[in-house]
């Protein structure tokens, strides 16, 4: 399979393009940092240089591919959330949706006919801050900035099935990887014994393994009926102070000094209720689909990745 990546540097898409790499498929990463492509992937892939919110010589590179992965989006925590950012991070998810389905509808067959896939992500903020209600991909979605975003992100994603393309929309979960993410910013207060819950340690927590993370967008581009959203969490989502424990667990240190919500509000903001609400959900799809989760718990994912 020939499959053209978008996000290929990040925390995700790096681990999917090893993933495609290993089992031999032919991986066309687009990139805004070709040199950092370069040396995370050496020659094992074709990289090209260019930006999805703007079209460019880069959608040629799609013409001739069986599927993309669409991964790339500003990293929600990176700035305040201010008017100009907020412009950013639409920009980066539905202009960028835009774009490659544009891509596609100028080659929306393989060389041997066949319809092609898209495989988009999307984030499980599409639910909005949730209580104890069990989510899965049915579930309504909410009405926060976030959530508004994700709904038309995914909108713009399935306009690629106008051309026949499969979509499968992949709403993205707490990724747990030692190499960055939420956990390698959680790691360090634990480490010097002064970890704890966040705010009230009632929100739910719905994390994934960075290798399930991985096997599930592999499931929804070779699965030739995963089309629609997919959930990309453990089926054991649990709640911030229990995950708290946990990872003092794993690490062998103390956890119990809190993080009051008002200080992460002076901190970082509105984009602190992200990290003192949260979903319940559930990988209904994914299960239907087939797929076994290797670290369905948190004990056993914390371990396997922080030992």
């Amino acid at each position: 399979m020939r499959v053209f990546v978008t996000g290929g540097t990040g925390l995700v898409g790096s681990r999917l393009i090893r993933a495609l790499v290993k089992r031999g498929d032919a991986v066309i990463a687009l990139t805004r940092r070709p040199e950092t492509a370069r040396t995370l992937f050496g020659e094992g892939i074709t990289i090209v240089g260019g930006d999805p919110t703007a079209t460019g010589d880069w959608v040629g590179a799609t013409a001739d591919c069986d599927a993309i992965t669409h991964l790339a989006g500003e990293n929600v925590f990176a700035h305040r959330w201010s008017e100009t950012f907020r412009n950013l991070l639409r920009t980066s998810r539905v202009h960028s949706t835009e774009n490659v389905v544009k891509a596609l509808a100028q080659h929306p067959r393989t060389s041997t006919g066949q319809p092609k896939v898209l495989v988009n992500a999307s984030a499980i903020g599409f639910y909005g801050p949730r209580e104890d209600e069990e989510l899965d991909e049915g579930a309504p979605t909410g009405d926060d900035f976030l959530a508004r975003l994700c709904v038309d992100w995914e909108k713009a994603a399935r306009r690629a099935e106008m051309h026949g393309t499969r979509v499968a929309v992949v709403r993205v979960g707490v990724v747990l990887d030692k190499e960055g993410g939420a956990l390698k910013a959680m790691v360090m207060p634990f480490k010097m014994g002064v970890g704890g819950r966040t705010g009230s340690g009632k929100q739910w927590i719905s994390w994934i393994h960075h290798a399930d993370m991985t096997n599930i967008l592999l499931l929804a581009l070779d699965n030739a009926v995963a089309t629609g959203p997919i959930n990309a969490t453990s089926p054991n989502p649990v709640p911030n102070r229990a995950f708290a424990k946990a990872l003092g667990r794993a690490l062998h240190r103390p956890a119990f000094i809190p993080t009051p919500g008002f200080a992460l509000r002076v901190m970082l903001g509105q984009v602190s209720q992200l990290l003192t609400t949260g979903q319940r959900v559930l990988p209904r799809r994914a299960q239907a689909l087939g797929y076994t989760f290797r670290f369905p718990t948190i004990d056993a994912a914390l371990a396997d990745i922080l030992t």
